[in-house]
């Protein structure tokens, strides 16, 4: 998928919502379990639930690998179900890789060619041999890590290093690798007030926001610092979206929960 296939999108359903298929399954509905495939039962539901409400679905590798070859098989499913049913729906595989060489060409052959995701996300730590790789599928994109929302972000990311926050190093430094073109940023919900400062590196590139919802971000003061003029942001939720019932409702539930953002969305683009 282009970015311009993806602002289309935003445009058209008034949405810049991801939804973050992260499952777990101590919490997904007990009748779930009784499924041939669980996750993937609960992934088809909230799909067939909330794809008019978003633009973007987010499966975290690890909620898939911790289940060992089941999961692998079900995070497969669900991909070739987006990609089968509603093709206009941005993918993000978020892996979180970072090797070197022909080892992140392989990362990227596994998330880009097997599973067909449109983009996966990547920890910049290793330096530009870790991401040039991912960067030379053509019509794919990288997601790298600028600005978590964990506590942790603050052992290094902020430091200042000869005059300068490290994560807006990483940011300029990135501008500069080949096929650059491909990047987008994750920067957390939570540290809206870097978006300004962010936005004066990185005036045009998406911005995937996790931290909305269940981590406490503000969808409001993200968009009033990070919103570019073709958006340029994915909101993600995840817990706040596919958890907000354990009950036979679950999957309606969580299309309540979308759609309340999807609106507060709308009335953002509207003004």
């Amino acid at each position: 998928m282009t970015t311009n296939q993806l602002i289309q999108e935003i445009n058209k359903k008034k949405s810049f919502l991801c939804i973050g298929l992260d499952v777990d399954l101590n919490k997904i509905p007990q009748h779930l379990l009784k499924e041939e495939d669980p996750i993937f039962a609960f992934n088809k539901a909230i799909i067939d639930a909330t794809h008019h409400l978003c633009v973007a679905y987010k499966p975290n590798t690890a909620f898939y690998e911790a289940y060992g070859l089941k999961g692998w098989k079900a995070l497969e499913k669900t991909i070739n179900y987006l990609n089968e049913k509603h093709p206009e729906i941005f993918t993000i595989a978020d892996a979180k890789r970072g090797d070197i060489g022909n080892t992140s060409t392989m990362y990227a052959k596994a998330f880009f060619e097997d599973l067909a995701f449109d983009s996966v996300t990547v920890a910049p730590y290793m330096g530009k041999d870790s991401v040039e790789p991912f960067l030379a599928f053509e019509d794919k994109h990288t997601i790298m890590l600028a600005l978590t929302s964990n506590a942790g972000a603050f052992d290094f990311q902020t430091k200042t290093v000869e005059g300068k926050e490290l994560y807006k190093q990483v940011l300029e430094t990135s501008k500069t690798w080949e096929n650059s073109e491909n990047l987008m940023y994750v920067v957390g919900a939570t540290k809206a007030e870097y978006f300004a400062d962010i936005r004066q590196i990185i005036p045009d590139s998406f911005l995937l926001v996790p931290g909305v919802g269940a981590q406490g971000g503000n969808l409001q003061d993200v968009c009033k610092y990070g919103m570019n003029d073709s958006v340029g942001l994915l909101i993600n939720s995840s817990r706040g979206i596919i958890y907000a019932s354990s009950q036979e409702d679950f999957a309606q539930a969580a299309a309540n929960k979308a759609e309340e953002l999807q609106k507060e969305m709308a009335l953002i683009l509207n003004q």
